[in-house]
């Protein structure tokens, strides 16, 4: 075969393709760090609404900044009624995810900001974004189980907001808490698959929420999110913690890999992992239900030592590991952990998205342009010469 032939990808890994102030994950070290701060710092003794502001316009907030904030996402929040209208003609099969990307680009057609071209008005596209994916995600739970949805409330925040829209019931204050503290673990990392495709399509000088629209897209895919989905259904099919040894000899029997154990860029146990392991164990104790805690903890503990003892190399726990339990322990279903995710890191890609278009490094976008090699055929050492139909 000639070498042509052979179609190489190393998917970008390894290379740098732009320089950054908004985050850092430092693998070897095991940290993550946002403007400057470490995660685990943010997570103790911020908000997920001091976060947003972070990234969007570089500091943590005043407290006057702080609660001018909070009072634009909540007027913010509500969806146009145009929005819900189309929400109820979508097939209640169709894909969380899927329905997510569509509703961005109906709300493109509702921003006042669209056309206007300035670091201000993709600000405010931003934080509509953000204030209005929990309201979708949501009202999308609802409308696809035949209710109405429900509208936000305006003494909530985002996080709390997201769980009342689900049921109607306001959240206690430890249960909010935490979802709060894992929108903030979410929110930012760097150059990952969506927010390198939101600044692609940013870089060309399309909108917010066209950018936006592709992170989602990328998102949707089973290589870069889903990976709690999985974990969730692998523990589903484990059923109990008695058969967790049992399963980990057959996975790595067959050659195949335990979901939420190992990563692209750590190599150390993600910062995130710990932190939403002990919120794990809490939710499951609230409910009465500690057995998906357990099943993980156990899984994990299992899992690295047979790695160990296998490979002789180390392995270590990402965050969807344990956001799985956590997730499922707040009562959200399986297919929404993506969309969850979305409503988290969509503060990350609009911080990016201004970035990319209006950093005093770069006022104008580069437009992100790779090359690549052709490994097509030629016919003998030239280019194909044309050849009529009917001689074919």
């Amino acid at each position: 075969m000639d070498d042509r032939t052979v179609l190489k990808n190393t998917g970008l890994r390894g290379i740098t393709v732009a320089s950054t102030k908004i985050s850092d994950v430092q693998g070897t070290k095991g940290k993550l760090i946002y403007r400057g701060y470490l995660v685990q710092d943010l997570a103790e003794n911020t908000s997920f609404e001091e976060v947003i502001h972070l990234l969007l316009h570089e500091r943590l907030p005043t407290s006057g900044e702080l609660s001018a904030l909070k009072d634009k996402l909540a007027g913010y929040r509500a969806l146009p009624a145009a929005v819900i209208d189309a929400l109820k003609t979508m097939p209640h099969t169709a894909l969380p995810m899927d329905i997510l990307q569509s509703g961005v680009s109906l709300l493109a057609h509702h921003d006042p900001d669209i056309r206007t071209v300035s670091r201000d008005a993709s600000v405010e596209m931003g934080l509509r974004l953000i204030a209005r994916f929990p309201t979708m995600l949501a009202a999308w739970e609802r409308i696809r189980n035949g209710k109405d949805p429900i509208d936000p409330d305006p003494g909530l925040d985002q996080a709390a907001n997201y769980l009342y829209m689900r049921t109607g019931e306001k959240p206690d204050t430890e249960t909010a808490r935490s979802f709060d503290i894992a929108l903030v673990l979410h929110a930012e990392h760097s150059f990952n698959a969506s927010t390198f495709s939101a600044r692609q399509v940013a870089s060309t000088r399309a909108h917010m929420y066209a950018a936006v629209s592709a992170a989602v897209g990328s998102l949707s895919g089973d290589l870069h999110g889903g990976a709690n989905v999985r974990v969730m259904e692998m523990l589903l099919n484990i059923g109990d913690p008695d058969n967790v040894e049992a399963f980990v000899n057959r996975i790595l029997d067959e050659g195949k890999l335990i979901m939420g154990l190992g990563h692209a860029v750590y190599k150390t146990d993600d910062p995130r992992a710990g932190i939403i392991s002990e919120m794990s164990r809490k939710i499951g104790e609230r409910i009465g239900e500690t057995k998906w805690y357990e099943m993980s903890k156990l899984l994990e503990k299992k899992g690295k030592a047979a790695f160990k003892d296998r490979k002789g190399t180390d392995i270590f726990v990402n965050v969807d590991f344990y956001s799985a339990s956590f997730y499922y322990g707040l009562g959200i279903p399986v297919d929404l952990f993506s969309p969850i995710f979305a409503i988290s890191r969509v503060a990350g890609w609009a911080a990016h998205v201004i970035e990319e278009q209006y950093a005093e490094a770069a006022p104008k976008p580069m437009l992100y342009r790779p090359e690549s090699e052709y490994v097509g055929e030629y016919c003998g050492p030239d280019e194909c010469s044309f050849v009529a139909m009917d001689e074919r």
